[in-house]
């Protein structure tokens, strides 16, 4: 799959690192990081220099009773660095946003795609300026509520009609690549059950996976850790998820999660 200028062979063996730089004040595990301008690149060019070959821009925090932000303030938040960013770096940049005026904004100023939180159902309009810039979309199965008939099934389905949503803007699946949306519309133990099912939504779906899954509470809820002890944890995960087939890891920590990762790659790719 061709990401803006880069290539990602996704049915390959090699695990991609997409870096998180929230530039928010108020994201549950890096919020207010950043002071200016100099202080998010200096983040970038850490990423980079870890592994990261993807920096995901997200500018309004998605955590547990998060406060909705206007589209203007998360254009101002977003479009400035995603155009520093690309202006500095050869990186390609994702923006984490589910709003259609922020990813048209996102898209103008340089992002190579869209990673919709919301797969297309808060508001399709971020598909719509997907398809007018030839980009690809990153579609996350979400929900408002954690009430499921068939969990995995309808996880897959859920997702499904997002698939169908994007390809009625003229999205096509090979711009695609999905994420199971661990610790969106879940409970713990969907959060662990999502994980265990990765092989089944990626073999019923056909579509390459993302994997999201750093610090987030079911490590916490698991284990018994408060955030900033949860990096074990992220890397367990991402191995296990790695093993059953995710090839993107949207991660906080890159360095400990591409030498985990590197690993995993070595002993699939081994004779």
């Amino acid at each position: 799959m061709n990401i803006g200028k880069h290539n990602f062979e996704l049915n390959g063996p090699h695990p991609y690192i997409m870096g998180i730089l929230n530039v928010t004040p108020d994201s549950f595990s890096d919020g207010g990081s950043y002071k200016d301008m100099s202080d998010v690149l200096r983040r970038v060019e850490e990423m980079i220099g870890e592994g990261a070959e993807i920096i995901d821009v997200g500018g309004e925090s998605t955590r547990p009773g998060y406060t909705v932000i206007s589209d203007e303030e998360e254009i101002d938040r977003t479009a400035p660095v995603i155009e520093a960013i690309k202006e500095r770096f050869d990186i390609t940049v994702t923006l984490d946003t589910y709003k259609g005026a922020v990813a048209e904004a996102g898209l103008l100023a340089g992002a190579d795609m869209i990673n919709d939180i919301w797969g297309l159902k808060y508001d399709k309009n971020p598909g719509k300026a997907a398809a007018k810039a030839g980009c690809g979309i990153i579609l996350m199965h979400n929900r408002d509520n954690t009430d499921y008939s068939d969990f995995i099934g309808d996880v897959i389905n859920d997702l499904k009609e997002s698939v169908d949503i994007a390809k009625g803007f003229g999205i096509p699946e090979d711009k695609m690549i999905l994420d199971p949306g661990v610790g969106f519309g879940k409970t713990r133990e969907h959060n662990l059950q999502v994980i265990k099912g990765i092989d089944r939504i990626i073999e019923e779906t056909g579509l390459p996976m993302l994997l999201g899954v750093s610090r987030k509470s079911v490590i916490g809820l698991t284990l018994n850790l408060p955030v900033t002890e949860r990096e074990e944890g992220t890397i367990a995960l991402n191995v296990l998820g790695y093993n059953s087939g995710c090839r993107i890891f949207r991660v906080h920590n890159v360095k400990m999660n591409r030498r985990a990762l590197d690993m995993a790659e070595a002993v699939a790719c081994s004779m």
